[in-house]
């Protein structure tokens, strides 16, 4: 009985260990790609537009 009692906690630990491996490497990139992310310029710039000549 205790055998079968460490191999549960055992599996349990296993993939107690996996799944928080998981939801840490996905918090790491969420937060990768949202610093990544491009942002809206503060003001848009006004670019005056200049008449091209004909050669």
């Amino acid at each position: 009985m205790t055998d079968f009692i460490n191999l549960t906690m055992l599996v349990c630990a296993a993939i107690g260990s996996m799944a928080l491996g998981v939801l840490a490497a996905y918090g790491i990139f969420k937060v990768g790609f949202a610093l990544m992310r491009p942002r809206p310029a503060a003001a848009p710039v006004a670019v005056k537009p200049q008449p091209e000549a004909a050669l």
